[in-house]
């Protein structure tokens, strides 16, 4: 099940960085992001733009064929790319139901991101997190 591959994974990374000084975290949050699915440019519209955030977010969600739901984000700032691939990793190609039921912002905790990083970093975080589980019940979850 795709889900716990990603939880897991999620889990074997939080297990580095636990280990990680400050700079380190950064850098590890920073390749993560360069990891992350490109995002098409004719997508980064101001539709997809996420709001309240110092850095540029955007998010296109799509659904597949069996009805998970895959999404694509970007940011023009390297480490909030980091953090949405980490939010990434707990809802990608999940169930709509699945990514209702998930508790992102606990799932995201350990991190420790708000002490990680300025708040004006973090801001658009929420509002990704909302926008996902917007989608989410649109599609049924």
């Amino acid at each position: 099940m795709a889900g716990m591959t990603e939880m897991r994974a999620l889990a074997d990374l939080y297990e580095e960085y636990d280990f990680l000084d400050a700079d380190d975290r950064y850098r590890l949050l920073i390749d993560l992001g360069r990891e992350l699915e490109p995002m098409p440019d004719p997508l980064k519209t101001d539709a997809t733009l996420v709001r309240g955030c110092s850095a540029a977010v955007w998010v296109y969600p799509t659904v597949r064929e069996d009805g998970r739901l895959h999404f694509l984000a970007d940011s023009n700032a390297a480490i909030t790319k980091g953090i949405i691939a980490l939010v990434l990793l707990t809802v990608q190609d999940r169930t709509p139901q699945d990514i209702g039921a998930t508790d992102i912002e606990g799932a995201l905790a350990p991190f420790d991101l708000r002490n990680q990083l300025s708040s004006n970093r973090t801001q658009g975080i929420p509002n990704m997190i909302a926008l996902i589980r917007e989608t989410a019940r649109r599609y049924g979850g």
